[in-house]
């Protein structure tokens, strides 16, 4: 039986130094792309396996990164790992996956299992306290999406901007009265997009209602109908597609139908025209997010010294099928 090749045995081969070797799979990033191909064709050649363990003894790292996510149903997430993952995989690097059910104590209990294992993290739309998130980053880097957190690095889904373009659209559409449907009370992205549309409900001259909401999916947006019936509301902005696809068809359900009784504005652009009708919505970035996440990690955990950054991903409105002037207006 041949000998198992060696670290040495692949340098050998390659051409290169035996450190070369080490960063090829456990740093890539510091190396010429055309060496990092030179001796992993080598490994390949001789059939090297790299021992993680070994590795993470000589250069303090695991190569793995860890993305914890409240909702992996959620259709506006599969994207950001995705993103993040290609990202990851793209520096030798592989992505661990939690997912919390909207759960902090969850979110928590999960982050101190992983800290073992996991070189840096990215929190997406975190639902623990800053305490806590603040305490995870004194002991690994840690990259927030959805969180605006001072400090810390962090890819924020500016959507004020396209909430507001559409509160505005539903008021030159006629509406003058409508409702925001909330999700989690605990979601950055909720604060923000609720306070978008009470400041720009002020400034159109028209009257907004907050809807309360803890949790975001079909069932929720299905049982908020009743309170956006009472609320005399001609139109809705949900906290996101999720929510007002159960909002479409919780009004089906009250014989009542989109944008004829009532217009309805989602978030996300997760389910593009996927719903019937067609769901105007507020368009995301998350795959983008993902992907900028992984990046600022990655730049933390070459020089953990690095400022401070904040990246901005800009939405605006995409019109469908689910936004009409209101019954009043029509009949003038």
């Amino acid at each position: 039986m041949s000998p198992s090749p060696t670290i040495s045995s692949v340098a050998a081969l390659a051409g290169v130094s035996r450190s070369t070797v080490s960063r090829a799979f456990s740093n890539p990033r510091v190396l010429r792309a055309d060496t990092v191909t030179r001796v992993r064709e080598a490994a390949a050649h001789l059939g090297y396996v790299p021992n993680p363990t070994a590795q993470a003894l000589s250069t303090g790292r695991h190569g793995l990164l860890a993305m914890i996510v409240p909702d992996i149903a959620n259709p506006f997430f599969p994207p950001m790992i995705g993103a993040a993952q290609g990202r990851a995989e793209t520096s030798g690097l592989a992505l661990l996956l939690g997912n919390t059910d909207e759960d902090p104590v969850r979110e928590h209990t999960l982050v101190g299992r992983l800290t073992l294992q996991a070189d840096g993290f990215v929190l997406a739309a975190s639902r623990m306290s800053e305490r806590q998130i603040r305490e995870l980053a004194e002991r690994r880097p840690v990259v927030l999406v959805n969180r605006d957190l001072a400090g810390l690095p962090r890819v924020l889904v500016d959507s004020a901007d396209g909430v507001r373009t559409a509160v505005e659209h539903l008021a030159e559409l006629g509406h003058t009265r409508i409702a925001y449907l909330a999700g989690p009370s605990r979601s950055w992205a909720n604060t923000q997009r609720k306070k978008a549309v009470k400041r720009s409900a002020e400034r159109a001259g028209i009257e907004a209602i907050m809807l309360p909401g803890q949790v975001s999916n079909y069932e929720a947006g299905m049982q908020a109908v009743p309170a956006l019936l009472k609320s005399r509301a001609t139109a809705a902005v949900a906290f996101d597609d999720v929510l007002a696809h159960g909002v479409l068809a919780g009004l089906v359900q009250h014989g009542l139908s989109v944008p004829d009784d009532l217009s309805i504005v989602g978030c996300d652009d997760v389910l593009k025209a996927q719903v019937y009708p067609p769901l105007t919505t507020v368009s995301s970035h998350a795959a983008d997010a993902g992907a900028a996440a992984v990046d600022l990690l990655l730049q933390r955990l070459d020089n953990p010294g690095a400022p401070d950054r904040r990246v901005l991903l800009s939405t605006s409105l995409i019109i469908r099928a689910t936004t009409a002037q209101p019954v009043a207006v029509r009949g003038r």
